[in-house]
């Protein structure tokens, strides 16, 4: 941390406040003795020109004599001391310079004797003021370097928290899709070489995408039909899905790896447990300065349901929170839980998520229109 007052705009005040006092240092001797007016502005000039100089140097006690790391009483001491010898030395520089240039004469000796403990005093004042103002440079810097650390340790644990959270979607899936190789690979070896080949592909994309924190929404798309191509594969024809996606939605940016776990999620607790065909569908729209993307899937009400713990879905909206710092991000709509009539044979489950439209999509959204 350097002295404040060197830099360029600092020292500019710091310079007319001494102008300052040399004016008034001249007003005031010049009506307290009877010395000529020149000698009295010589002395004003360069006694606090001296000052001046030994002000900038009080920055090293102030720095070195940290709050921190030493007592109250140990610090006062040690500044008291330091001001009277400041002063001392403040007030025999001013005479032997003064001496040299206009010689000892009995005006002067006066002048000196009258004005000696009005100039030690002030030194001493002066000193306290001055490195007190150093002491509150140095606690607002240290504060303000505080801040940021923070701000940067918690923009670190963020993303920390983000990627611990991004990686917990494929495991189970990955698992999953090994073992149908496995068991394809015995009674249809074509289906096997062909889920294996999208599985890859799969792999590959989500790795190409891993490091990024957003991603466009056509983008993700595409990840997310290789996911369902290889679902399809297992499943056969127990799901149909469906999209609709106007243009301009698919050139936005969301969070990379937003969506996969939305048709996991569809997966796991429609198609596994459905005795008949289950339809999964994607719907986008954008509304008030938000992207609303939709997933539904219908689910058989009457099957032994599957529940979980919705680790995919706490997941996705623990990332939203941390993102965009707001925990209404996502809304979960179950047909089967709001009064529907037992006799029904369907349910409709589904998932809606809110990406805020920043700035940069706003543009893209323009150009789209343009």
């Amino acid at each position: 941390m350097n002295n404040p007052l060197t830099k360029l705009p600092s020292f500019i005040v710091y310079l007319a406040i001494w102008v300052v006092f040399i004016i008034i240092d001249y007003a005031f001797f010049t009506g307290t003795f009877r010395l000529e007016a020149r000698y009295v502005l010589l002395d004003s000039i360069i006694s606090w020109f001296i000052f001046l100089w030994l002000g900038l140097g009080f920055w090293f006690p102030a720095k070195f004599m940290s709050l921190d790391e030493n007592s109250l009483v140990k610090i006062l001491l040690q500044h008291f001391c330091a001001a009277i010898a400041a002063s001392l030395i403040w007030v025999s520089l001013t005479y032997f310079i003064l001496v040299l240039l206009w010689g000892v004469s009995v005006e002067y000796k006066m002048f000196v004797d009258g004005s000696l403990i009005w100039r030690l005093l002030s030194g001493i004042f002066l000193y306290i003021v001055i490195v007190s103002l150093y002491y509150i440079y140095i606690y607002y810097s240290n504060f303000q370097s505080k801040l940021v650390k923070e701000s940067e340790l918690r923009a670190l644990i963020k993303e920390a928290e983000l990627r611990t959270l991004k990686y917990q979607i494929n495991p189970h899936f990955i698992f999953n899709s090994l073992n149908s190789i496995s068991s394809l690979t015995m009674i249809n070896p074509d289906k096997a070489r062909e889920m294996t080949i999208k599985l890859s592909g799969y792999l590959r994309a989500t790795l190409a995408n891993n490091e990024k924190q957003f991603n466009y929404l056509g983008e993700e798309l595409e990840n997310c039909r290789l996911y369902l191509d290889i679902e399809k594969i297992r499943f056969e024809n127990k799901f149909e899905y469906i999209e609709s996606i106007p243009e301009e939605c698919k050139k936005l940016q969301v969070p990379n790896m937003i969506l996969q776990p939305l048709f996991e999620n569809a997966i796991k607790h429609g198609v596994y447990e459905a005795l008949d065909k289950i339809i999964i569908s994607l719907k986008c729209s954008i509304k008030d300065q938000y992207l609303n993307i939709r997933v539904e899937n219908d689910f058989d009400t009457e099957s032994i349901s599957r529940r979980g713990q919705r680790i995919g879905l706490n997941n996705i909206k623990e990332r939203l929170r941390l993102i965009y710092n707001q925990d209404n991000l996502l809304v979960v709509n179950n047909t089967a839980t709001n009064g529907n009539n037992g006799s029904e044979s369907k349910g409709l489950f589904s998932v809606s998520i809110f990406i805020p439209i920043d700035n940069t999509n706003l543009s893209r959204i323009n150009d789209g229109k343009s």
